[in-house]
């Protein structure tokens, strides 16, 4: 914990020492120099280290102890916090109407012109065989399952086994859902980011990363570290692009993440400040129906 302060004032004050490879992104190709490979080896292994473990810890710890002394702090944290889980879930949620549009243009093109492929784009085109384009409607699944996740959580649209939960108090309640976050979903979302960090980065990059990797190790493989984005697809025409599943699956874990701390924060100010607070500033998404209408029809 000690080392978390200093860990993270040495990584704001050396980006460059993690961040350099940045601007050196491509498909394929080696790197410019050691310096570069260097810094992309540490941004593996930090991503999921012990290092960042209790750097997050850290500052999540500080937020909940002066949250629960300024609760309007806390309060601050669970409107940003869900702000952003709704903000990213109704955006990536029109991927389902992409999805639908597309698979339409496939049909619409194959069995009515017998194209065998199909070009989008005006001045620069973007053609691609039509296998390409419907193995390429798995991707916007992908992103509502993974980007969509807090948003439904926040909005109450996950499925919930109430065992005891429906006969309990509403304290209890809170009580419960408090231990869930800490217990069941933090674990679960950090076992599936460790898991998610280095494989994405195996089908990114060659020497592969290995999780069970000392830094020193890592950095000597610099040397020969090279840009080798996995572009492999099932079919010969198919969807080549895999490697952005790998990254969605990253970001189903942060999603996670951050979902179960505004969870804790907001069962926690429930449960503290009594019935007064249950759903304050909670923005759930409605069909545009009052409730009087509502009650008035039935």
């Amino acid at each position: 914990m000690f080392e978390a302060v200093y860990n993270i004032l040495f990584a704001i004050t050396h980006p460059g020492l993690w961040l350099a490879w940045v601007p050196h992104i491509q498909l394929s190709g080696s790197m410019p120099d050691l310096t570069i490979g260097e810094s992309l080896m540490r941004f593996i292994y930090y991503g999921g280290s012990v290092e960042l473990f209790f750097a997050l810890f850290l500052i999540v710890l500080c937020l909940t102890v002066a949250g629960m002394i300024y609760k309007p702090l806390m309060w601050g944290c669970v409107r940003v916090l869900e702000t952003f889980a709704n903000g990213v879930g109704r955006f990536m949620a029109w991927a389902g109407l992409l999805m639908v549009l597309q698979q339409i243009l496939i049909v619409f093109m194959q069995r009515v012109f017998a194209v065998s492929e199909i070009s989008l784009g005006f001045g620069a085109t973007f053609a691609k065989d039509v296998s390409w384009w419907s193995e390429e409607l798995k991707l916007w699944n992908a992103l509502i399952v993974c980007l969509c996740v807090s948003y439904t959580f926040v909005q109450g649209g996950h499925v919930r086994v109430d065992l005891i939960y429906s006969a309990v108090s509403e304290k209890t309640k809170r009580m419960i859902d408090m231990v869930g976050s800490i217990i069941f979903i933090l674990p679960a979302a950090i076992l599936t980011w460790l898991f998610a960090w280095f494989f994405l980065w195996r089908h990114l990059v060659t020497p592969n990363p290995s999780a069970s990797e000392s830094l020193d190790r890592l950095l000597n493989k610099a040397r020969a570290v090279r840009w080798n984005v996995e572009t492999i697809g099932f079919s010969p025409n198919g969807f080549d692009a895999y490697f952005l599943f790998k990254l969605l699956l990253c970001g189903f874990a942060g999603m996670i993440m951050l979902q179960a701390v505004a969870f804790f924060y907001r069962s926690y100010l429930e449960w503290s400040e009594g019935e007064a607070s249950y759903g304050k500033y909670l923005d759930r998404d409605t069909l545009g129906e009052g409730e009087e209408a509502y009650e008035g029809t039935h």
